[in-house]
């Protein structure tokens, strides 16, 4: 990559996020340029930081701070009510809305792709997971995790045993972990 190719990408982003925060907190452009430029990227950094550390920006005051967060708040709390919504909408069964590894945007996003169900979710593979839901930024690992999970919450398959197990008091290893001492 270029300098000059990086160097767009980054205006490109500072122009995408500032253009976000204009519309979802209803600010000026030059609040939102604040924002990103203090490392700002998403709402709920906004609605989650301190006071003090908002009013920390140049330009800022404990004011504008308060009114940022509370316009961030009632944005997520909008957000929030539109996906339960169109959850209801399109069907998705309360045991999948009420599955705790998953966040509420990428359960409505599986049910707009006919995932509807937790035992819908625990037939799918880890790949089938990642490719319904890419913007979740869920490794294939992790989706793997997330749907034996399900399979467990079923009843399908038993829980994996956690426990060390020992042999003469020494943990046993695994070749890979003998190596690399």
């Amino acid at each position: 990559v270029s300098d000059s190719e990086d160097r767009e990408r980054r205006q490109r982003e500072f122009r995408e996020l500032t253009q976000m925060f204009m519309d979802s907190l209803n600010v000026e452009e030059v609040i939102a340029q604040l924002l990103v430029t203090e490392g700002f990227t998403t709402v709920p950094d906004v609605a989650y930081t301190e006071t003090e550390e908002l009013a920390g920006i140049a330009g800022f005051d404990e004011e504008i701070a308060e009114a940022l967060k509370e316009r961030a708040a009632a944005y997520l709390e909008e957000v929030e009510q539109n996906l339960r919504a169109e959850a209801v909408e399109i069907g998705i069964g309360e045991d999948l809305l009420g599955y705790d590894r998953l966040s509420l945007a990428t359960i409505v996003e599986l049910g707009r792709k006919d995932v509807k169900t937790l035992e819908d979710l625990a037939d799918l593979a880890g790949d089938e997971f990642v490719e319904l839901v890419p913007d979740a930024g869920v490794s294939g690992d992790e989706a793997g995790a997330i749907i034996m999970d399900a399979r467990v919450r079923l009843g399908w398959i038993e829980a994996p045993v956690e426990a060390d197990i020992e042999d003469e008091g020494q943990p046993v290893e695994s070749e890979g972990a003998a190596h690399s001492r």
